[in-house]
């Protein structure tokens, strides 16, 4: 069996999901084989060269016109945020099952938009480490008792230099509503995954660096900007203490602009019997009290990449087992990993910590 697939937006995303899909029977040699039918990017030469290299069998500037292409039953939607609403939703009402980037869209409004028959797999990636599905496996069991209280951190230096140019990520009508979605929308997941519903919030957003130079060309990262300088319109940083439904209490915090952390994401839980404790950058080791154990084969799909424990996984690993759901979500007819429902309640609790930022109180989610 095959799945034609299509990737809207080749910047970094795209190039993963396009690799993922490359690697994915790989590691899952009895999923359908997902065919590279087509890729669409607006930015001229772009798809064209992303075809050259991957394999596709077509590429396009105008997405629009694969909406309706007999030969792609799946899309992955990697393009900047404020097209999340436009593509999936056109896709999704066409019936294709799609892979889409968090945080879908500027708002929990456009999140809800992509619906359709079809199975959305969200790319929150990090509960996909095996680590974390170990924490997730140890707190279900009662490993550290019940639960206190908690602290999430998704720190990033991507934005640190006042340097780094004014991209789409800081235009309000571009990137919505900046490190919120961009990190609060990975951190919010993971807290969810690991530690169920919130319940109410307070929050505190700032934009630390409020003025960058334009970039004068098309980027796919990070780059400096050397055009005129312009307003950064949407927040570099914000702070939440959330009430969990199980009584617990949560403190998180993100920034893009946290010089000297680079990708420094993770979380510490404290219980009544003990402490679970992960680091992304270090993402095969979880510390269980005063132990650290290593992440291997029966910790969530560690067993499909590495024959013993504490050997390496990457980010891109991650991804090639967000493939894995989601084909598997398609061809089984039961969404594994997280869905649309995710993403709509992640970008609800991000609306709340803006509206909570803004009054200054408490507010119920």
């Amino acid at each position: 069996m095959t799945i034609g697939v299509a990737v809207i937006g080749m910047g970094w995303m795209g190039r993963v999901h396009t690799q993922a899909y490359l690697r994915v029977r790989h590691h899952y040699p009895a999923l359908p084989e997902p065919v590279l039918v087509a890729v669409a990017d607006d930015v001229p030469g772009r798809a064209d060269a992303a075809a050259a290299r991957f394999g596709f069998a077509g590429s396009t500037q105008d997405w629009r016109t694969l909406v309706t292409d007999p030969r792609i039953q799946a899309v992955s939607v990697t393009a900047p945020n404020f097209l999340h609403r436009e593509i999936g939703a056109a896709f999704a009402a066409a019936g294709r099952h799609i892979w889409i980037e968090k945080p879908v869209g500027l708002s929990a409004a456009d999140a809800r938009a992509v619906t359709g028959p079809g199975h959305v797999t969200v790319g929150f990636n990090y509960r996909n480490a095996p680590a974390v599905a170990k924490a997730r496996d140890l707190l279900a069991a009662g490993r550290i008792g019940t639960v206190t209280h908690a602290r999430f951190r998704f720190f990033s230096d991507y934005a640190a230099s006042p340097d780094a140019a004014l991209t789409w990520r800081f235009q309000r009508d571009l990137g919505g509503n900046g490190v919120l979605g961009d990190l609060g929308s990975h951190a919010v997941d993971l807290i969810r995954h690991l530690l169920g519903e919130i319940t109410a919030l307070t929050a505190d957003t700032a934009i630390l660096i409020p003025q960058r130079r334009r970039a004068l060309n098309a980027t796919s990262g990070h780059e400096r900007g050397t055009g005129e300088p312009g307003p950064v319109e949407n927040d570099d940083w914000f702070a939440a203490l959330l009430r969990m439904t199980s009584g617990a209490r949560v403190s998180l915090e993100a920034s893009r602009v946290a010089a000297g952390d680079q990708n420094h994401y993770g979380f510490t839980i404290h219980g009544t019997d003990g402490v679970l404790s992960w680091d992304f950058r270090r993402m095969g080791e979880l510390r269980v009290g005063d132990a650290v154990i290593f992440a291997g084969p029966g910790d969530g799909e560690f067993g499909a990449f590495q024959p013993g424990p504490a050997t390496a996984m990457s980010y891109d690993d991650l991804k090639v087992i967000e493939a894995a759901n989601f084909l598997r979500s398609i061809t089984e007819g039961v969404p594994h990993g997280p869905v649309l429902a995710d993403a709509v309640r992640a970008a609800e609790i991000l609306d709340a910590v803006a509206a909570s930022a803004a009054a200054g109180t408490w507010v119920t989610v």
